[in-house]
C-alpha cells in the first residue's frame, strides 16, 4: 500500500522546512510544492532556487502529475564546479 508522495528535503531546503521529510497526496508538482511552502516562507522562497528529481529523473514540468509512491527530491543549487 503506497502512502502518498514523499518529499525529501536536502540541504538549505531542509534547514527551511525544519524536516528532512514529508508526505502529500497525489498531485501535479506544482500543487505539491504549494502545499509544502504554504505557510512557510523561507522554505518558498528556497524553492524557488531548487531543482526536483521525481523517481530520480529531474523534472523540468511543474504540471507533472506526481502518483502516490513517488518520491521527490528538493535540490536546491549547491557550491562548487
Amino acid at each position: 500500500m503506497n502512502n502518498g508522495v514523499e518529499v525529501r528535503f536536502f540541504a538549505a531546503a531542509r534547514a527551511a522546512a525544519g524536516v528532512d521529510h514529508a508526505r502529500y497526496s497525489s498531485a501535479p508538482l506544482s500543487s505539491i510544492i504549494a502545499d509544502a511552502t504554504r505557510e512557510n516562507p523561507l522554505l518558498a522562497h528556497v524553492m524557488t532556487q531548487c531543482s526536483f528529481l521525481l523517481d530520480s529523473v529531474a523534472v523540468h514540468n511543474a504540471d507533472v502529475l506526481v502518483l502516490d509512491g513517488s518520491v521527490i527530491d528538493v535540490l536546491p543549487k549547491f557550491a562548487g564546479g
